[in-house]
Order: structure tokens, then C-alpha cells, then sequence
């Protein structure tokens, strides 16, 4: 079997392979800016999360808080001193 590569083959090869790489490069761009708003998102979410942080503690500032101790699983009375010895 005889094959020949004419010009107009040989061309159309050419404009193929251009094709697929300005779509690749079209794909690559896209997925370059997608990634770039997710980036963004996520800095514009931490930087919110910050500045009402920031609000909450001067909103705070100068206030006392007390908080009441919570109860342990053991009462405190019924603790036993391991190392007395009673003498009689």
C-alpha cells in the first residue's frame, strides 16, 4: 500500500495540531482562573472571619467575665489521703 503526504494533508495535520493546542491552553487558562476565585473566595472568607473577630474582642474590651467552675465526675469531699497512717 502506497501513501502518499500531500501538501493539502500535511496542512490539514498542521491546523489539527494548532487546533488542540489552542485548546489546551484554552482549558489551562480556564482552570488557572477558576482556581483563582477559589483562592480568592477563601482569603475574602478568612479576612471576614478576622475583622469580626477583631469586633467581637473590642466590642469585649475592658468586660469581665465570670465563669462558674463546672462539676467534676468526683466531689472534692470524697477524696482519700493515701499516705495517712492513724496511731493509736
Amino acid at each position: 500500500m502506497v501513501v502518499e503526504a500531500g501538501v493539502t494533508s500535511v496542512f490539514r495535520t498542521v491546523l489539527i495540531i494548532l487546533g488542540a493546542l489552542v485548546l489546551l491552553r484554552f482549558l489551562g487558562r480556564l482552570m488557572i482562573a477558576k482556581r483563582n476565585m477559589e483562592e480568592e473566595r477563601k482569603l475574602n472568607q478568612r479576612s471576614r472571619k478576622i475583622e469580626n473577630d477583631r469586633k467581637e474582642k473590642l466590642k469585649n474590651f475592658g468586660k469581665v467575665n465570670v465563669i462558674r467552675p463546672t462539676q467534676s465526675k468526683t466531689p472534692k469531699n470524697d477524696v482519700e489521703d493515701a499516705d495517712f497512717e492513724e496511731i493509736h
